[in-house]
């Protein structure tokens, strides 16, 4: 029976097969390693000359060598020889056993067979079969090869020339055709022809089909990137064919015409399609109801498009030496596949509307059609009668609520049937023979487009526009986009080139998977490539705009204002004619002015340039390439995240030979700027610029970033260890608790910079926002590193001195005994020194932690433990506890701190020797940073006695103590050079108990005369008085 042939799922299976078998050849031949590097016959650049050449240079090379060479060579020849059908047969059956039922099937298989078939003769059978197919076409396949100027003239595609048809279904008698690709109708005319090529000699209408598929370009698609060369494969099948002399010369006049004028032609396709898909795509997207009627018009559109496509991909990158291949170069594809995309978007977003639409269309006019074609039939045998019966009840069955409760539609069987029937009515001396009932085939081609439109709008997506071409043309891919790139007006479509990567995954085949990682691992490279190069345009926009609007922030700051208030304190006064030549400077906000609007600025411009890359990311918010979901997004704020830190370390400006870096003040306000403005790209796009910034300004909190680079924690944290406080160590830059800040004191050529400017209040406030509790925690660790480091060298002078140290305090209160013990004793200014130091770099921290303190609190108010002050400093009390090693005791420890404390205090009468001990009521403070002292002492001391679990204000009272015995002997001594500064040495004392938490004015009087401190104050103030005088 015929229905049990499954006719029409073979073909299916037959069709799909074949494909899958020449890209399964395809993918040996280009990346199987079972070829040998010199393989000639087929592969590329190879040949039976290069296996020759490679045999003979051996040759040579052994002989050169002394080597002997034994040259083997194979016949296969007799392997391809057909053995006698009879010798088989008799073989079969007395050699191996075969009789009966076996070997009769065996002779009627191989009866009549011959051993060859010549196709240069063949007149009959399916040649015949092959013409009578082709010539199918000839009403088709010119009406689709014409010129734009043709279609621009009828208005194809446009919704627009008949407004009052515009809700009219777009329906025709060869709907199928109608979005039929060129490239495949190009393929059964070429190749169908090299078989059936006595038809070009007989018949005029095959000549004309064969010589207008012979004008529409070089190359032909076979698979993957394997093209076939029309011109040269046809000249030289019939070059060995007799009376093929004048088809030899239409061949070569087509291959003329296609040099002369096919680029010309299919440029301005492209060009008229461009047009055609915008307008197509704006009245749709406007009216998105008109899908349904006019769904034919979308097909048609992507399918032309997707053949120009094809076209120009294969000849771009075949086409011989030529003069100029301009034509061949489309600077403008961005623009046709960005439609292209659009269009395909737009039909995936209203599939509901095209389903509606079309459902309602098949069950209430197509089954109407079809029932009345089919009443119209005279003879219909039983088998078609019932085929076509089950097409009318099953498109009648169809309703909308199906649609409304999101019903899976599947009508595949009818166009398996409908296939299955075209067989079946199309076989020689067919009971109900097709081509005499041409209004049945033209309603079922028409119920085909509809049931498609319902249950598999993907695949006809996939038939009509799949652009997998470029996954194996990627250098044609990468080249389009850069000449795309490179136009101004093709910027907001360049998103339309990764986007095309989504298609790479719909060319794999199941008959080869191997091919499938290749494809992947391509596919992700050209997609990240684009991308990255759309994001890298994008981003540079943005930050252009950024930085001309941080240059005219920083002319508004207040560092800039001095001429302008020059300018305001002699305003009455008359001013003087500029220069002849010389250009006033203009003021802040003059750019604003302008008398005419068309005028375009820098910032106008790239305001224009950054709206052009932006309409890009319209295309879509993601998309599949193979198993991966792309964020096109995700690419853009990655490019800004890396620009907009290599920009804040550049705006740093740090040299670590000339010892210059940029004012925290200053950073911050230019980093404020780019914020601010960065902040313009979300009305272009939707990305989340607040979480951009607050990653790339988390990541400077931190010592390195996400890429291992400096931050500007590093730089500044750097900055200050080695070029402020390494001064102030020296005395060159002074800590001014008046002022809050360090002052220079030394001329200015000593110095690359002035310290106020970097520390007052102002600029730690900027620091503590620049680089948040995190980074102040890092620039913390790093100076208790440098605190430890001195720790350990006085402990070092604490043992050596340790014997005279604990007589010392023991025998504090016998004058005569302390001194000579301390003419004894070494090292005291040294220790006073390191003691300084250290005091100079906790009161640089107490600074910075209030400032932090002021920044954080008026941020978020519950956020104290960021800033606040203790009592004990933990990280001084960690770096001291880290200092200890397994060998040393607690006690030994505990020993070492208190002679410590006695080191420092028998040591401070020393400090009156030298001159700038001198307490400046205008710093508020010793010129030489002793006052630092007091930090140093009282928070040095309650971390090590915390360290040790001991008595912290016991300790200290005992270091007032000692410290007031031997300051009140320096008072008794009036003839010698300590006396000089005397006054300035009690201040200090004074200062220690005044910012130490654990003594109290009542413990220094009670060893300590408070007059003595009176007389200090009025000493000093006087002699501040006199200076100013």
């Amino acid at each position: 029976m015929d229905y049990q042939q499954k006719l029409a799922e073979k073909l299916t299976i037959l069709n799909e097969r074949g494909n899958g078998v020449l890209i399964r050849l395809n993918y040996i031949k280009k990346f199987s390693s079972r070829f040998d590097v010199f393989h000639s016959g087929f592969c590329a650049h190879h040949s039976t000359e290069t296996a020759l050449i490679k045999v003979f240079n051996d040759i040579n090379i052994n002989a050169d060598c002394g080597r002997s060479t034994v040259l083997i060579l194979l016949d296969f020849s007799a392997a391809f020889n057909t053995v006698d059908h009879s010798i088989l047969l008799q073989r079969l059956e007395n050699w191996v056993g075969h009789s009966g039922t076996a070997t009769n099937w065996f002779k009627s298989y191989l009866k009549d067979r011959d051993f060859f078939q010549d196709d240069k003769n063949q007149m009959w059978g399916s040649p015949r079969s092959v013409t009578a197919a082709l010539l199918s076409l000839k009403m088709v396949y010119p009406r689709r090869n014409l010129p734009a100027e043709q279609w621009r003239s009828a208005q194809l595609l446009s919704l627009l020339s008949t407004p009052a048809s515009m809700l009219d279904p777009a329906c025709c008698e060869t709907m199928a055709c109608e979005y039929l690709s060129m490239d495949i109708m190009e393929r059964w005319i070429v190749i169908g022809f090299l078989l059936c090529h006595n038809s070009l000699n007989t018949n005029q209408a095959s000549q004309e089909l064969w010589k207008m598929a012979l004008r529409s370009g070089l190359y032909l698609n076979l698979t993957r990137d394997e093209v076939l060369n029309i011109h040269k494969v046809s000249e030289d099948l019939f070059d060995g064919i007799k009376g093929y002399s004048k088809r030899i010369a239409d061949i070569k006049e087509c291959r003329e015409y296609v040099l002369a004028n096919c680029g010309v032609i299919h440029r301005e396709r492209r060009h008229f399609l461009r047009v055609a898909l915008k307008e197509l795509f704006k009245v749709l997207e406007d009216e998105p109801g008109l899908l349904g009627p006019k769904a034919l018009f979308v097909m048609m559109a992507l399918s032309f498009s997707r053949d120009e496509v094809l076209w120009l991909v294969r000849h771009s990158e075949n086409m011989p030496k030529m003069k100029t291949l301009d034509d061949y170069n489309d600077n403008q594809m961005a623009e046709l596949l960005f439609h292209m995309e659009k269009l395909r978007g737009l039909m995936r977003k209203y599939n509901h509307v095209v389903q509606r639409y079309h459902v309602q269309y098949l069950a209430q006019f197509d089954a109407l059609l079809l029932n009345d074609t089919i009443q119209n039939i005279y003879v219909c045998p039983e088998e078609e009668s019932v085929l076509m019966s089950s097409f009318v009840s099953t498109l009648s069955a169809l309703s909308v609520k199906q649609v409304e409760n999101k019903e899976e539609f599947d009508l595949r069987g009818i166009r398996m049937d409908w296939l299955r029937l075209q067989a079946y009515t199309s076989v020689n001396k067919a009971p109900l023979p097709l081509k005499d009932y041409p209004d049945l085939a033209k309603v079922m081609n028409m119920i085909q487009f509809h049931t498609r439109m319902v249950d598999n709008v993907e695949e006809m997506l996939y038939e009509t526009s799949e652009l997998s071409i470029f996954c194996f043309y990627p250098r044609v891919f990468e080249k389009m986009f850069t000449q795309s790139s490179e136009e101004v007006t093709m910027k907001r479509y360049l998103m339309s080139f990764p986007f095309v990567c989504s298609h790479f995954s719909q060319c794999g085949h199941p008959l080869c998977p191997e091919e499938v990682s290749i494809l992947s691992s391509r596919s992700l490279r050209l997609c990240v490539t684009f991308l990255e190069q759309i994001a890298k345009q994008t981003g540079s926009v943005v930050l252009e705009i950024c930085a001309e609007q941080r240059n005219l922030s920083d002319q508004l700051l207040p560092k800039h204002c001095a001429e302008s208030i020059s300018a305001a304190r002699y305003r009455k006064q008359k001013k003087p004619m500029p220069k002849k030549g010389e250009v006033q400077k203009e003021k802040p906000g003059a750019e604003s002015l302008r008398k005419d609007r068309t005028v375009a600025t820098n910032v106008d411009k790239m305001h224009m340039m950054l709206t052009e890359l932006c309409s890009s990311y319209s295309l879509g918010n993601d998309f599949m390439v193979f198993e991966h979901v792309v964020v096109p997004a995700e690419f853009l704020v990655s490019q800004l995240e890396i620009r907009l830190t290599e920009i804040i370390i550049k705006m740093t400006n740090y040299n670590q030979t000339t010892q210059e870096i940029t004012r925290p003040s200053d950073l911050l306000a230019g980093i404020r700027s780019y914020t601010a403005s960065m902040h313009c790209l979300s009305s272009y796009i939707n990305v989340d610029v607040t979480r951009l910034v607050k990653s790339v300004l988390l990541q400077q909190t931190q010592p390195l970033d996400s890429h291992g680079g400096a931050t500007l924690t590093h730089y500044y944290t750097t900055w200050y260890l080695e070029a402020l406080l390494r001064q102030a160590s020296s005395s060159l830059i002074v800590h001014c608790p008046t002022m809050q800040c360090f002052v220079s004191q030394s001329p200015e050529n000593e110095l690359s910079f002035r310290a106020e400017e970097f520390s007052d209040v102002l600029e730690l406030q900027a620091l503590a926002e620049l680089i948040g509790p995190y980074g102040l925690k890092f620039l913390g660790e790093n100076l208790m590193w440098h605190i430890t480091s001195q720790v350990s060298e006085l402990k070092k002078m604490v043992i050596e001195n340790m014997d005279i140290l604990v007589q010392m305090k023991n025998n504090f209160d016998k004058p005569e005994e302390m001194v000579n013990l301390k003419k004894r004793l070494t090292g005291g200014e040294n220790v006073l020194k390191r003691m300084t130091i250290i005091g100079v770099i906790l009161s640089f921290r107490s600074m910075a932690m209030d400032c932090l303190k002021d920044m954080t609190m008026s941020v978020f108010e519950l956020a104290s433990a960021a800033g606040l002050k203790c009592d004990i400093d933990p990280a001084l009390v960690a770096a001291i506890s880290n200092m200890q090693t397994d060998n040393s005791s607690v006690e030994e420890e505990f020993k070492l701190s208190r002679l410590l404390l006695v080191y420092v205090a028998v040591s401070l009468p020393t400090l009156a020797l030298d001159p700038n001990s001198l307490y400046s009521r205008e710093h508020g403070g010793h010129n030489n940073n002793i006052h630092c002292l007091a930090a140093a002492i009282n928070q040095l001391a309650a971390a090590m006695f915390t360290v040790q679990n001991k008595n912290i204000e016991q300790q200290l009272k005992e270091f007032l103590l000692l410290a007031s015995s031997t300051l009140l002997q320096l008072g008794q001594n009036f003839e010698r050079v300590e006396v000089k500064n005397r006054e300035s040495i009690y201040l200090l004392l004074h200062m220690i108990v005044e910012e130490s938490p654990f003594l109290s004015q009542d413990m220094l009087e009670s060893c300590f005369p408070y007059v003595l401190l009176r007389n200090a104050y009025r000493e000093v103030h006087k002699a501040f008085i006199l200076t100013l005088a």
